[in-house]
């Protein structure tokens, strides 16, 4: 795909505004009237709407609006950390920094782009960066909205430092549904999984899906998980279909009621409307070499709740 296509699409589908910082944020559309907001501060996906205008990400309604600090939902990037298993803030810095606009990203395959409202974005380490993590990198996200109303991440980290370096990884993806006990998510039943609250103790999931009727925090990371997972809304009556590239793991996480009311930028009662689940690498870090370049897709759709898991294709497929 050449420069000249994407200038198409970017003038063609998407316009800038400004945020609740005076921030500038990307507005994707599609002709039938779908929608992804994303803002500059930390790359950060903040809205996802379908074609009868519903978002479909969730975002506190106690979330601090003020830059550092990040956002509470949507989609932050967790890099180059997940979680606070090293030495760096949580989640790592990506999420709170200030990324540009890359008006002439190296080229992707064309089905990444062809018939898509899209935008690339650029993180580059700083000397900031630096003093936390010292290696050099190049970072490019690429968000994009299908004709059909479907959400894509396209993250590529390449390493332009003189020596190795690892990191994790995850899109931590705050779904909005209807009832938190409502919901089922299929495609991670009999995997091994790391219990955050027991130490990262490994177990494996015995249930034939997983659901949400005990009341206790869930805070796991699935191990060599499947390319595609569904998340079903019984009440809604929808699921979302979520396919990944390049991101073994997933974190599925609920604050449940006690958690909830001892975090600042979270009602007490929102648990019930909101879901993580993340594609990620967490278990075993990426690693790269000089010149070395990740990539790590996710997208998610939404379906009617009719469509069964044989449809969704809940084996190995990918995207």
């Amino acid at each position: 795909m050449g420069h000249s296509a994407a200038v198409w699409d970017y003038r063609a589908a998407t316009e800038i505004t400004k945020d609740w910082n005076g921030i500038d944020q990307i507005v994707l559309r599609t002709p039938r009237g779908a929608s992804a907001r994303v803002s500059l501060h930390g790359a950060q996906v903040t809205s996802w709407r379908n074609e009868q205008g519903e978002e479909l990400l969730f975002t506190s309604s106690k979330t601090i609006f003020k830059a550092p600090k990040a956002i509470r939902g949507g989609i932050p990037v967790c890099f180059p950390q997940f979680g606070n298993c090293g030495s760096l803030e949580l989640h790592g810095f990506a999420r709170n920094r200030m990324w540009t606009i890359d008006d002439n990203p190296p080229p992707l395959p064309a089905n990444d782009s062809s018939g898509k409202s899209f935008i690339d974005l650029l993180l580059k380490s700083s000397e900031e960066d630096v003093k936390c993590w010292p290696h050099s990198f190049e970072f490019r996200l690429r968000v994009c909205l299908s004709k059909d109303g479907d959400l894509a991440l396209i993250s590529r980290v390449r390493n332009i430092n003189g020596k190795p370096f690892s990191f994790s990884f995850a899109y931590h993806t705050y779904l909005l549904v209807s009832d938190i006990s409502e919901i089922r998510i299929e495609g991670l039943e009999t995997l091994d999984y790391l219990d955050y609250l027991f130490q990262k103790e490994r177990f494996t999931e015995q249930g034939d899906a997983i659901t949400f009727e005990s009341e206790v925090v869930v805070d796991r990371v699935y191990l060599s998980s499947p390319n595609i997972i569904a998340v079903l809304d019984h009440e809604r009556k929808r699921t979302f279909v979520i396919r990944k590239e390049g991101l073994p793991d997933v974190a599925v996480w609920n604050p449940w009621e006690k958690k909830s009311k001892a975090m600042m930028d979270f009602g007490d009662e929102e648990y019930k409307q909101m879901l993580c689940v993340d594609g990620a690498v967490i278990e075993k870090p990426v690693s790269l070499k000089p010149g070395e370049e990740w990539t790590g897709r996710l997208q998610l759709s939404v379906v009617p709740s009719s469509f069964c898991s044989d449809r969704l294709g809940l084996d190995r497929s990918g995207l």
